[in-house]
């Protein structure tokens, strides 16, 4: 454990930082996970709807299921990796992105205004 100097007197004790198991596979699209920027923490029910639990996943499948959903549809219907991977419009996300490499991230970003 990692103690920080609060006090002279007074110390107090940082839990130990999580340890990612040697390899896992991304819960909604099922490749590798490689550590690193390209990995996020899911929220399986959103933060701002109470959720707590989270799951490891690719930073483009992350993405995606923020753009297609809104966090009430995320904590009313989809708050279960069943549920996401049966939905539609992920099932067609996810054959699309099992055919690109592990470490593949799609850097192309739109703009948020259109062009005058």
């Amino acid at each position: 454990m990692c103690t920080v100097k609060m006090h002279r007197r007074q110390r107090t004790q940082l839990p130990p930082l999580p340890v990612a198991p040697a390899r896992a596979d991304c819960p909604l699209c099922g490749r590798p996970l490689i550590p690193g920027p390209a990995v996020d923490l899911h929220h399986l029910i959103p933060k701002s709807q109470g959720g707590r639990e989270t799951v490891a996943m690719h930073r483009i499948c992350h993405r995606k299921l923020h753009a297609l959903f809104s966090e009430t549809e995320l904590a009313r219907d989809l708050h279960t990796l069943e549920a996401l991977r049966a939905h539609p419009s992920v099932a067609a996300f996810v054959r699309w992105v099992r055919r690109r490499p592990p470490e593949f991230d799609d850097t192309h970003h739109r703009p948020r205004r259109a062009p005058r």
